[in-house]
């Protein structure tokens, strides 16, 4: 069973929603405003979150930034955002702050649960680790290991590292790389991935693996 983690703060939305996932054979899990999400997300980690945008002690949107942090305990929990705030402008808003999904209300109940359905498919989809010798890729903490040892990566050198092992062999262009970590384009910056791969040699040094040059052109990871 799925559990869903609802934070609202209307009483009457609430409800409604809690029985619905509840006859469709889901675990609800309740929060009126973001202080009592927080806490159950660091106690009792749910499968997905409902969130609304508009609550009684900030914005969700704050609340979703801070998810999608490096130290947030589940920092790659989907989110369906559920909200009055129905412009496009807004749902852009709320898909480049992290959110999975948008739907605004009123909602069609059958809809509301096909999103539900569709983000939990996804995720079920996404392998839990990535291991390549005495590396392990945790991919739902964005956390890496070498022979058990955390090797406290930034976020950005997990992104880094991850996208070069899925690539093994293969060279990976810099602005390839770019487009998929930092979701911009290079712009003729090289420093900040170089400094991100320098400090990647030094964490996997002992691990049987090198990320290497390729002509300028791009890195690959491979085995020593």
């Amino acid at each position: 069973m799925y559990n869903v983690l609802l934070v609202e703060d209307d009483k009457d939305i609430q409800g409604l929603n809690e029985s619905l996932l509840k006859r469709n054979g889901y675990g609800v899990i309740l929060a009126m405003n973001i202080a009592q999400a927080r806490a159950i997300i660091k106690s009792n980690p749910p499968d997905i979150v409902v969130l609304d945008i508009i609550l009684p002690d900030g914005s969700g949107l704050d609340f979703l930034h801070e998810l999608r942090s490096p130290n947030s305990p589940d920092t790659n929990v989907p989110v369906l955002l559920l909200t009055a705030l129905g412009e496009s402008s807004d749902v852009v808003r709320g898909l480049k702050t992290g959110g999975d999904d948008y739907l605004s209300k009123p909602y069609d109940n059958s809809v509301f649960l096909a999103r539900l359905q569709s983000l939990l498919r996804r995720t079920e989809r996404v392998p839990k680790n990535l291991v390549k010798g005495v590396l392990t890729l945790d991919i739902i903490s964005g956390r890496a290991f070498s022979e058990g040892t955390d090797l406290l990566l930034t976020q950005k050198e997990f992104a880094v590292l991850l996208l070069l092992i899925q690539n093994e062999g293969r060279v990976v262009s810099s602005p390839s790389i770019y487009e998929n970590v930092w979701k911009r384009p290079q712009h003729g910056d090289k420093r900040t991935l170089e400094s991100t791969i320098s400090s990647l040699r030094k964490k996997i040094a002992n691990s049987g693996f090198s990320i290497t040059a390729s002509r300028g052109n791009g890195y690959i990871f491979e085995k020593i």
